[in-house]
């Protein structure tokens, strides 16, 4: 099944769902802060992604983090620093039988799922 991961009151969460249901594809919302993610995603994620492209560099996380911590950023730390402060992931992330994306734009999506 295909699973969303994001957080409820994310506008881009929300038109990501609304995207999926109104093309047919069954899924499931995992709001990360209500169900943690665990250090294999993270590591299955950064693998997918990479982990520049997992954290998300505008969040008022992210600029509420120390200035040692934001440039200490590797991919030894990001997976640490996402684990502690989930708000930090880059949302949403879309994990499909084909793979693992993150954001979303209806053209991606269109993209992803005429693969499947």
């Amino acid at each position: 099944m295909t699973e969303l991961y994001g957080l409820k009151n994310c506008d881009k969460c929300r038109a990501a769902s609304r995207w999926l249901a109104a093309n047919g594809i069954k899924h499931r919302q995992i709001d990360v802060r209500e169900t943690p993610l665990s250090a294999a995603q993270l590591q299955s994620w950064q693998q997918a992604l990479g982990s520049e492209a997992l954290v998300n560099k505008r969040s008022t996380t992210w600029k509420n983090l120390s200035e040692r911590q934001r440039n200490s950023l590797s991919e030894a730390t990001a997976a640490a620093l996402i684990l502690e402060h989930p708000t930090l992931l880059k949302r949403p992330v879309l994990v499909t039988a084909s793979g693992a994306y993150n954001g979303f734009t209806e053209a991606s999506y269109n993209s992803i799922f005429a693969k499947a």
